[in-house]
């Protein structure tokens, strides 16, 4: 089991797929004739509430922001001139990209950011591809603008000029 992870209320964390939210409660809830201690966690980007069991918080992949260091090679993973999903057809990347998006990992992320970016540039998107690049696209920028300390809008910036 991952270590356990330990959030207080007004904490910033980040949960696969969602992005990352403020724990705003830690609630003991009856389920099941059991008592269990839950984060509430509400989602920066769209103010919905997540109730995440602190017991499997971790095993469900909720993580703290990134560092300063991390988010350092986030942008070194945008440069970079790797591609990290090839398969064809579109459905099966489709879904690889979706898993990638899901993992939690702002790496993982960062590589669907730009490898659809640059796909961008080649062709038009398909309205799947543009919905995965605006997903990773907000996941992204609100974490690395957390982790540095800068507002959202520098970070959209500075990604924006790595691929034009």
């Amino acid at each position: 089991m991952a270590d356990a992870i330990n959030f207080k209320i007004g904490d910033n964390a980040v949960y696969p797929a969602h992005g990352v939210g403020e724990i705003v409660d830690i609630q003991l809830k009856k389920l099941g004739g059991k008592e269990r201690e839950f984060y509430i966690m509400k989602v920066l980007e769209n103010g919905m509430k997540i109730m995440v069991p602190v017991e499997t918080a971790s095993n469900a992949g909720l993580r703290s922001i990134i560092s300063e260091n991390e988010a350092n090679e986030v942008f070194e993973i945008l440069k970079s001139k790797d591609v990290a999903v090839t398969t064809q057809p579109w459905n099966r990347r489709y879904r690889e990209y979706m898993d990638m998006l899901k993992s939690g990992s702002s790496y993982e992320v960062a590589k669907v950011l730009r490898d659809l970016y640059r796909l961008k540039f080649g062709k038009e998107l398909s309205f799947g591809e543009r919905r995965l690049l605006d997903t990773a696209s907000t996941l992204l920028i609100v974490e690395l603008s957390l982790a540095l300390k800068v507002k959202e809008v520098e970070i959209k910036e500075r990604v924006d000029a790595i691929f034009s």
